[in-house]
């Protein structure tokens, strides 16, 4: 348990942010009798590919991971941490509330995410650290800079799932460096950066049990092989799932035990996402198990992808799925938002693909759709089966190629139709009844 701390709270409002102050002198409940193994929490998963899960917290567990986070961010009484993601999902248990609470700091409760006032609330009351998402960050990030943006009082930040761009981008504008960690709610296996790393990588485990398994063969994947430009050549078998051999500290889910199984097979944990190694030990986010991209035979990752279209100036987000081909497989697709006043320029997003010399030539879209934003969990991730479902049967503008090879053009009404046809005379219509 959290054991040793006061329990009582002072708050003051400001707007719809909350700012709780842990009261020094408050005295602990008279019957709290819980020890380690005491369940203290359900913290739900994301559900960016299913149904969220409900995942067992002990007072032990969250125990250990306050401490680990109030050191690893050096966080004290005089901090104040400010927190706008949902209390429900562990990114705001486990790197916001839990450490703040062990350290006896301040904390500043933001009711709902807002980029635009992201940096009005960390003046006003002083946060000298924040936990983030990677697509929220992207949305400040997307905001007008400011010539002061530097003038705010914070001094680190905690998160996942930000691109190195974003990362670089964050510190040099605000003066604020990040830490950009990888993990779950179920805390099964953990990832840290670390110094000169290759970009777009995670970084290495902690432990050695933590592997890249074929789920096929329970062997453990091939190491990853780039040519000169940084193209991954053997992303078929060297694309794995991310597993902890290890025994694992995961408690269970809340009256689930299929998903139990699922995620403990063979003894072992499965994260769910896919990655791979390159051959100094580093590994690198390659999405979802559920994110198989298969062209003319050829299976990878959209993460990967996704990784290389941001760096296409004025890209806020991007997401990269696959959809049905008329012959077969799937055919790549890509959302992208852009930044306010940017006009998608197809030809120059082709010469902008032609330049990226690490974009094997099946990672090409074949299809561009523009957004205004994308379908969201309530814990700001991108729900891709959403993205999937709707494939091209959307107003949002689009461009496609009509062939392979072929240069994008305006995908229109006449178009889909034609598409259409092209899936009944396969005999794949099927597909897109799924």
């Amino acid at each position: 348990m959290l054991s040793g701390l006061p329990t009582g709270f002072t708050a003051r409002a400001h707007e719809d942010t909350l700012c709780y102050r842990i009261a020094a002198d408050a005295a602990l409940p008279v019957k709290s009798r819980v020890d380690d193994n005491t369940r203290f929490a359900l913290i739900f998963t994301s559900g960016t590919s299913g149904t969220p899960k409900a995942v067992v917290c002990t007072h032990g567990r969250l125990e250990r991971v306050a401490g680990t986070m109030m050191n690893t961010l050096d966080l004290t009484a005089a901090d104040v941490t400010y927190c706008a993601m949902p209390l429900f999902h562990s990114n705001a248990m486990f790197t916001a509330w839990a450490p703040t609470l062990r350290a006896g700091a301040t904390l500043a409760l933001r009711r709902r995410f807002s980029a635009s006032e992201f940096l009005a609330d960390v003046r006003a009351f002083g946060a000298t650290y924040f936990n983030y998402i990677g697509k929220p960050l992207a949305y400040v990030l997307a905001t007008p800079e400011q010539p002061d943006d530097a003038g705010n009082p914070l001094r680190r930040g905690f998160g996942n799932e930000a691109s190195d761009a974003d990362l670089s981008r964050f510190a040099e504008r605000f003066g604020c460096p990040l830490i950009d960690g990888y993990g779950q709610s179920e805390t099964g296996a953990s990832i840290n950066r670390l110094p000169g790393m290759p970009a777009g990588a995670l970084g290495k485990p902690l432990s050695d049990t933590v592997r890249i398994i074929n789920p096929a063969t329970m062997q453990e994947c091939p190491r990853a092989a780039f040519d000169a430009d940084g193209r991954l050549l053997n992303a078929a078998e060297a694309t794995g799932e991310i597993v902890n051999t290890a025994p694992s500290p995961f408690e269970g889910y809340w009256k689930n035990k299929e998903g139990e199984q699922e995620r403990l097979r063979d003894g072992w944990y499965w994260t769910g996402d896919l990655g791979y190694r390159d051959d100094d030990g580093f590994f690198y986010f390659a999405g979802r198990s559920a994110d198989w991209i298969r062209v003319d035979g050829e299976n990878f990752a959209g993460a990967p992808v996704e990784r290389i279209l941001m760096r296409y100036p004025g890209m806020i987000l991007c997401a990269v799925y696959g959809v049905p081909d008329a012959d077969a497989g799937d055919r790549v697709m890509a959302a992208i938002q852009l930044a306010p006043g940017t006009t998608f320029d197809p030809d120059g997003f082709e010469q902008f693909l032609a330049e990226q010399r690490d974009l094997g030539p099946k990672w090409v879209p074949a299809y561009v759709r523009v957004v205004d934003g994308f379908p969201m969990t309530e814990t700001n991730k991108v729900i891709k089966r959403e993205l999937v479902r709707q494939r091209w049967e959307v107003d949002s503008p689009m461009w496609w190629r009509r062939e392979r090879g072929g240069s994008l053009v305006p995908f229109t009404g006449d178009a889909a139709a034609a598409l259409r046809k092209q899936f009944d005379a396969t005999g794949r219509t099927h597909v897109l009844d799924v």
